[in-house]
């Protein structure tokens, strides 16, 4: 995985790229709902 693509899927960014903090770290996902499975993850690590 690069810094050029989401965290989540592996889709490439472009500017609706959504950032967000997980355990002290800032991670950036191609959309919302990326966003969202990212935030119920760590809720549920």
């Amino acid at each position: 995985m690069s810094e050029n693509t989401c965290a989540v899927c592996d889709y490439p960014l472009d500017e609706n790229r959504v950032a967000v903090t997980i355990g002290g770290r800032t991670v950036e996902v191609c959309c919302e709902e990326c966003a969202q499975k990212l935030r119920e993850a760590g809720q549920a690590a």
